[in-house]
């Protein structure tokens, strides 16, 4: 009897495997570990001290980076998860006809282009816009993150509604059910954890991008990335270090959170 196939048991795919982690993951590990460095040097360990986060705090900039970072993040991961829902039940809670795959391919279009391409002709479109109307403030960059994360929210909402069972929602619609009630009593229960991992993706695509938003922000309008892009681009300092940390246990939390979240739910 033919064994299955098992790629684990493949020569080679343990050290592989370990040599691809290694190189993923101590780059983090050295940032975090020399953000408690007490000195400037970032090569050099002088002793551990949280003087860069204090610093970071205390600095305007960041803080107003930051929070215009999440403000765009929630603004856009709400609206894009949003736009994702709809149009995951419209292609779903359908029969299948002409011209549903080049629906699929259109609403994946963000993916498969490059992102250069995708923010040069967000900055040709609202150039123009913004030469007709005066308007220059941050709807921009809000509707450009949004436009680029659909695709992100769409691929776990669609993924979860394609499990679901449609047994309920036609026992809701038996039982007199409106459409509008057995989605929201029935759907949208089930399609929850979809849709929270939709928005947690949408909402971590939109806080970390910086090509889109280097081609469309104007002036004034730097988001965190941007602002530690152009740090970098001065001077390395532990300071970006503390900051990286700061946003990489926001996002272990919030990783964490969904995942205890979902077992609850489970």
């Amino acid at each position: 009897m033919a064994r299955s196939f098992d790629v684990r048991r493949q020569r080679g795919f343990t050290t592989i495997a370990m040599i691809t982690f290694f190189a993923l993951y101590l780059p983090i590990a050295v940032l975090v570990v020399f953000a408690f460095n007490a000195g400037e040097n970032l090569s050099q360990w002088e002793g551990v001290s949280v003087r860069w986060f204090i610093k970071a705090a205390g600095n305007a900039q960041v803080i107003d980076a930051s929070l215009r970072s999440l403000q765009i993040a929630i603004v856009a991961a709400i609206v894009a998860t949003s736009c994702a829902t709809l149009a995951a039940i419209a292609t779903t809670r359908t029969p299948p006809y002409r011209g549903l795959t080049a629906k699929y391919a259109f609403l994946n279009v963000p993916l498969m282009v490059p992102e250069i391409v995708t923010a040069v002709a967000l900055l040709i479109v609202f150039s123009r816009i913004k030469i007709w109307t005066g308007y220059s403030g941050l709807g921009y960059l809000i509707v450009a993150h949004t436009a680029f994360c659909i695709p992100f929210a769409y691929l776990p909402i669609r993924a979860r509604l394609e499990s679901m069972d449609l047994t309920l929602e036609r026992a809701a619609a038996d039982l007199y059910a409106t459409p509008f009630k057995a989605f929201r009593f029935v759907t949208l229960p089930l399609l929850w954890p979809g849709v929270l991992a939709g928005f947690m993706l949408a909402f971590v695509i939109s806080l970390d991008d910086v090509v889109i938003t280097e081609f469309v922000k104007s002036g004034g309008q730097d988001t965190l990335p941007t602002y530690m892009l152009g740090q970098i681009r001065r001077s390395i300092s532990p300071e970006v270090n503390a900051i990286s940390t700061a946003f990489l246990v926001l996002s272990i939390a919030a990783v964490t959170a969904f995942f205890f979240i979902n077992k609850k739910r489970a």
